[in-house]
């Protein structure tokens, strides 16, 4: 590890991932899956100095060993990046026992089933919209003209953010996840603007109330004492920076997925929505492109898998990676349509398990339905190349298509 003068970490290309692991190297995004099966047939664990002491686990053991161990690991760094870099709370997902859990207690109604469910039609409608905007068109990118979309919408509705910022709520991502692990004047940079912005709409809602969780988040309480005013920008923060870009990566890496395997395709189109196939095809895309590592930072000593931490140092929680190891998943190198036994861990494990897979559930599979039976013929367009995120959420952020009408 090195820095350069403007104080970003300079890193040269991986060579070994058991040893020297990055997931901010290019290799990453659309590699990681056979990075993770050739790490796991040398050890469990792997091990990086790039960004301090810092450890990559593949075998679901250990990553469920981890997730579960909050005595030992604290979720007050959940990206590993420089050891020195500007850090803010956005709970649940920050916070640990015994604060955790009132913190979810507080968003977790609008993510209820019920609520979810209530949307379903609005995000077909606007899956629709999308699809129409695509008339007379034959080369499209599927990535940026529909998947990047679709969560954006949904998470606008739920909370009540503005739509009309998409734009800026996508770079913040693209900074946050891409750029900022290695360079602290950019996490600096993310960090303070969103604050802002949040403070400002969270100050109208006190004075404009409206029924959606902004509101509720602006006037939160927690067993009758009000939350602190920037914990409550944390969990907007929170639901901004990991309520977009985690689903449209699976739906982008699904519609990739599909893109090439027209087989599957066809099977499900065939049948009618509420087939369980949908649902078994939903599930699978999710084990096998989940978008989301987590990390923690080791408090105490301790030993994974044979891998000694020690107090200080970060850890991925590489749940993907788990999803992919052949001790917890029969023939788990195969993607299958209607794979019954599906205990993937895409929305994490533990204590801090996705508040908001309801709703990513929801937009992935009215996503599917809706493009796949607009373009059941579509097809990668071999002249152009899918572009990949690296990091902390992995998918395609551009898929080059042919819509095949």
């Amino acid at each position: 590890m090195a820095y350069g003068s403007d104080d970003k970490i300079e890193s040269a290309p991986v060579k070994d991932w058991v040893n020297d692991w990055d997931w901010l190297d290019d290799g990453w995004g659309e590699n990681a899956i056979e990075i993770w099966n050739d790490v796991r047939e040398q050890c469990p664990v792997g091990s990086t100095e790039r960004y301090g002491r810092a450890f990559m686990p593949v075998t679901m053991e250990a990553v469920r060993d981890i997730a579960n161990n909050t005595e030992d690991f604290s979720s007050i760094w959940v990206n590993v990046g420089r050891p020195d870099a500007p850090r803010a709370a956005a709970p649940p997902i920050t916070s640990d026992p015994p604060d955790h859990h009132g913190h979810r207690r507080v968003i977790l109604p609008a993510f209820n089933p019920k609520a979810v469910a209530a949307m379903e039609q609005e995000m077909r409608d606007y899956c629709r919209k999308l699809i129409k905007d695509l008339d007379g068109m034959n080369a499209v990118d599927a990535a940026v003209q529909y998947t990047q979309h679709i969560p954006v919408h949904g998470i606008c509705i739920l909370t009540g953010l503005p739509e009309e910022d998409a734009d800026l709520f996508r770079d913040w991502i693209y900074k946050n996840f891409q750029l900022a692990p290695k360079d602290n004047a950019i996490r600096l940079q993310v960090l303070t603007e969103m604050t802002h912005y949040i403070d400002a709409i969270l100050k109208d809602r006190l004075v404009n109330p409206k029924d959606d969780l902004l509101t509720t988040i602006a006037t939160a309480e927690i067993d009758g004492k009000e939350v602190d005013w920037g914990i409550k920008i944390g969990y907007i923060r929170l639901q901004i920076v990991a309520g977009i870009d985690t689903t449209w990566s699976a739906i982008g890496s699904g519609l990739w997925h599909f893109a090439q395997h027209n087989d599957e395709v066809q099977r499900l189109v065939a049948v009618p929505n509420d087939d369980p196939l949908w649902n078994t095809a939903n599930e699978e895309v999710l084990r096998y492109y989940a978008p989301v590592t987590m990390a923690r930072k080791v408090i105490n000593d301790v030993e994974i898998a044979g891998c000694p931490m020690r107090a200080g140092e970060q850890t991925l929680v590489t749940f993907p990676a788990a999803n992919h190891d052949p001790a917890a998943f029969e023939d788990a190198h195969i993607f299958q349509l209607d794979r019954q036994d599906n205990r993937h861990v895409a929305f994490g494990v533990g204590i801090h398990r996705c508040a908001g897979s309801n709703l990513a559930r929801l937009e992935m599979l009215v996503a599917f339905q809706e493009w796949l039976r607009a373009f059941p013929n579509y097809s990668l367009d071999k002249s152009k190349k899918t572009t990949w995120a690296n990091g902390q959420v992995r998918g395609p952020r551009e898929i080059p298509v042919l819509l095949n009408r």
